[in-house]
């Protein structure tokens, strides 16, 4: 919930900033400024995703908005079971495996994340959330192409703190493992992404362990002076 007309602004330096990038870039900004962003971003490699979506196609659902709408907005991604969601709108895995089912219906990419509390985390019960995140939050028939999973531990989320790289390298290869499990090759081609307080002066360390194919960022993304180091970081690593 940031963000006014006064922050599109943003969007032209980042275009100007990335001309052709050997990354994806996804901006998800407030409802209010999709269709607006998704203008500004248009000819450039800049793509624009919506932050939730209703299951439904539509219906009597006031203040909600449906996979559908985002489209006509121009979005191409939407993000699903975000931590915030889960906390604030108490969503359950059954709620994000039936929004992210509703973005493949719409033809969206879906960036479904899972996460563990600081007390989960220092209760050794990690794997275990993430694995039953995964195994409840996943509609069947995803792919490389129309999945992206984002591992976001609530405890990091806007505090400053962050997982050492040994923790996020577990919980990383261990969602990779699950995902081979589950959809066999397709699996292997879905970005895993990190979220966390991932800001300039660490993002190149993040993007070097093996199963991070990039980040979901939250407070950095604000300002294209803060998000493009992180941008170049990935390219640095991935591209």
């Amino acid at each position: 919930m940031n963000g006014t007309s006064a922050s599109l602004g943003e969007i032209e330096a980042l275009k100007a900033a990335h001309t052709a990038p050997k990354v994806d870039i996804l901006i998800c900004p407030p409802a209010t400024l999709l269709n607006r962003l998704s203008v500004a971003a248009a000819g450039s490699a800049i793509a624009t995703g919506g932050e939730d979506c209703h299951a439904a196609e539509n219906g009597a659902h006031t203040g909600d908005i449906s996979a559908e709408m985002l489209v006509d907005a121009g979005a191409s991604h939407v993000i699903v079971g975000h931590s915030e969601r889960r906390a604030d709108h108490h969503e359950s895995d059954a709620d994000v495996r039936a929004k992210a089912g509703a973005a493949l219906r719409a033809g969206l990419t879906a960036v479904i994340c899972l996460g563990e509390s600081l007390d989960q985390r220092e209760g050794g019960e990690t794997l275990d959330v993430i694995g039953s995140q995964l195994a409840g939050s996943l509609p069947d028939g995803l792919t490389g192409a129309n999945a992206v999973i984002a591992y976001e531990p609530i405890w990091a989320i806007g505090t400053g703190k962050i997982p050492t790289i040994e923790q996020i390298e577990e919980v990383h290869d261990f969602i990779r493992a699950e995902l081979v499990k589950r959809f066999d090759a397709e699996g292997d081609k879905m970005r895993v992404l990190y979220g966390g307080s991932v800001k300039p002066s660490n993002a190149a360390e993040i993007f070097a362990v093996g199963n991070v194919d990039g980040a979901l960022v939250g407070g950095a993304s604000l300002k294209a002076d803060d998000f493009s180091p992180i941008i170049a970081a990935l390219e640095a690593a991935k591209g």
